[in-house]
């Protein structure tokens, strides 16, 4: 006993030191001694109250405990710029560059085969190579629960919907979302009206007014970096639905709740198996059981019932035992889609999920 005390007590001085030796080899167990610098480039701003600020939020969450020195980039176009810009970082002493759009990535996959001593962090993209990983979050899960409470509060069975583009990622939110909704009102309807832009508060209002007008439309939710819609939605006096970041300080009583990001664990474990060298260059798409995708507190003004329903949803999604796109599921034009007791696959929902659930109604 004495003996392995002993022992103990000299591992506890080695790992204290930053150093464990297993097997005779050295592993260094504080690399966060040194100041390691990361560039993150950004599509929108730190401050946007939406995608952008989720990230940096979640960045500045983890770049004290990983002793990270920072830089980040605001508005880079979505270009062949944006490898001008990582290539700056990376002259900069950038050791980790991370790039928070789809649309930088063709860019970001050449920076990363020209720089195999850099590591690459790219969020929502589908290409990965040795030193480049790609990132997202099963956010449809959270719009499902979403749904549950824009069904449940509406009173004319008319939900708007504004959405960036028709594409994979925001086809899923739709489908969750319109399934949570029918999940307890089956006489409602959802309506998608398209900005197609991410960011354009032009395009987001344009779509928001061709949404609301002429229809008896009561609660609002948003696909876009753009907080246009919300602000329609809130200026009618309607119920709103957040996504990207929790603004209910902006929207007050009528923000029922949102679907928002929490990146900061993620980035966290990543960039630590960067500094330990256990990078790998996968695809990462994580659920709402590990925090990265979060629906906020409800409002106060949420139909009794309402959150008991949200609660059962939920639990039923972290206990693995039921996911969303569980059949019968059929599409807007009748056509079964997914048979009952199946389920649709994580590579049809990523790269070919192109129609639309029964009670999704597109706005021309």
């Amino acid at each position: 006993m004495k003996r392995i005390g002993i022992i103990a007590a000299a591992i506890l001085v080695l790992v204290i030191a930053g150093i464990l030796v297993i097997n005779g080899r050295k592993i260094d167990t504080d690399v966060t001694r040194e100041r390691t610098k990361v560039g993150v480039i950004l599509n929108g701003v730190k401050d946007d109250r939406s995608w952008s600020q989720a990230h940096y939020e979640g960045m500045e969450k983890c770049a004290g405990k990983l002793n990270l020195d920072v830089e980040y980039r605001e508005k880079v176009p979505k270009d062949e710029t944006s490898r001008e810009v990582m290539e700056e970082l990376i002259d900069n002493g950038c050791k980790i560059i991370i790039c928070d759009s789809y649309s930088y990535e063709e860019w970001e996959l050449n920076a990363a085969k020209e720089h195999p001593d850099i590591y690459f962090l790219h969020a929502s993209g589908t290409m990965q190579n040795k030193n480049m990983a790609t990132f997202f979050g099963r956010m449809y899960q959270i719009r499902y629960l979403c749904g549950i409470i824009a069904g449940m509060q509406t009173d004319t069975n008319e939900i708007g919907y504004v959405a960036a583009f028709p594409i994979e990622e925001v086809n899923r939110g739709i489908n969750a979302f319109t399934l949570g909704v029918k999940s307890v009102n089956p006489q409602a309807k959802v309506y998608v009206s398209w900005s197609m832009s991410w960011d354009d508060d032009e395009a987001v209002a344009d779509a928001a007014y061709r949404l609301l007008d002429g229809r008896n439309i009561d609660v609002v939710t948003t696909h876009s970096d753009s907080l246009k819609a919300l602000d329609i939605a809130s200026g009618r006096g309607l119920w709103t639905i957040g996504y990207n970041y929790d603004n209910r300080d902006k929207y007050g009583d009528k923000y029922l709740a949102a679907a928002v990001w929490d990146w900061g664990d993620f980035y966290e474990q990543r960039i630590l198996e960067c500094l330990q060298g256990r990078f790998q260059g996968v695809n990462y798409w994580e659920g709402m059981d590990t925090g990265i995708v979060k629906l906020t507190e409800l409002s106060d003004r949420v139909k009794p019932g309402i959150a008991r329903a949200v609660e059962s949803a939920k639990t039923k999604l972290m206990n693995g035992g039921f996911d969303v796109f569980y059949g019968p599921v059929y599409d807007n034009n009748g056509a079964l889609r997914i048979k009952e007791g199946e389920n649709i696959s994580d590579k049809t929902m990523i790269y070919n999920f192109k129609w639309y659930v029964e009670g999704v109604e597109p706005v021309e």
